[in-house]
């Protein structure tokens, strides 16, 4: 039965993978419209500089790449958390970490909690209780700082998304 599971799995996985290789060529932001591009990473160059930890940041991005399935990336910041030390477990359970919260510091289940309510905005935007737990942990600048990388990463799932960026294009 497991192993029958497992097969079911696999297969599915491989026809979702064709699929997305016989997705239709779509535009690229880049090219057609540089000056939007350039200016979104204008936004990746202020965070390159925020004092918000790269730890941090990547637990935002792969977060928020999974609340909006964006396989694209995804598989870049999990690849860039591991090579600025992050721990392989972690990236595993992150999508359940309400499970695993002492995995996690208090400032990253802060980041984590305001990157789902952030993503997720039509659904309650930032709840004045994870802002409240937010305001005792970190700076108004570091949630500045979060705010504008939760914003950030949503943008680029939406491109990477809608334009069907494939895997291991960057």
């Amino acid at each position: 039965r497991i192993i029958t599971i497992i097969l079911v799995s696999i297969t599915k996985s491989i026809i979702n993978q064709l699929k997305i290789n016989k997705m239709d060529k779509r535009i690229n932001i880049n090219t057609v419209e540089h000056h939007a591009y350039k200016a979104m990473l204008g936004l990746e160059a202020y965070l390159a500089q925020s004092e918000i930890s790269k730890t941090i940041k990547e637990l935002i991005k792969i977060r928020a790449s999974q609340i909006n399935n964006c396989a694209y990336c995804l598989a870049m910041h999990t690849k860039d958390a591991l090579k600025y030390g992050e721990n392989a477990e972690r990236l595993f359970i992150l999508s359940a970490w309400h499970e695993a919260e002492t995995h996690f510091t208090e400032e990253e289940i802060v980041a984590l909690k305001m990157t789902e309510e952030i993503t997720q905005i039509a659904q309650k935007g930032l709840s004045n209780e994870t802002y409240q737990r937010a305001s005792k942990v970190l700076s108004e600048k570091q949630i500045a700082e979060i705010i504008m990388a939760i914003v950030t990463i949503n943008a680029w799932n939406r491109i990477a998304v809608s334009t069907h960026l494939k895997i291991g294009e960057f």
